[in-house]
């Protein structure tokens, strides 16, 4: 096969794929409903960033969740994780000054 059919074999078993997991999710949704356990996902709040990357600062982490690569190389470069502490009366000041 060319590469171009395989292309197409792939997208066409990722589509296949996806109505099936659709219709699973909808027949355990309709399953759920019945029994009167709510499948909603409730959304979460938002997180304010804990870390922050001294190189990047575009680079946050909550302190939720995996912790992020460019933090686990500072960690194991002998960096302590209070050296990333964001710094929240900046933060404050930046946000009301903007």
């Amino acid at each position: 096969m060319s590469v171009t059919e395989l292309w197409d074999l792939h997208e066409q078993v990722l589509r296949k794929l996806r109505e099936k997991i659709a219709a699973k999710q909808a027949k355990l949704d309709e399953r759920l409903r019945r029994i009167g356990v709510a499948s909603e996902r409730h959304p979460y709040r938002p997180v304010r960033p804990k870390y922050q990357n001294s190189n990047d600062p575009r680079q946050t982490w909550s302190g939720r969740g995996r912790c992020p690569s460019w933090l686990t190389a500072e960690l194991q470069s002998g960096k302590r994780l209070d050296d990333f502490l964001v710094d929240r009366t900046s933060m404050q000041l930046h946000r009301r000054s903007g």
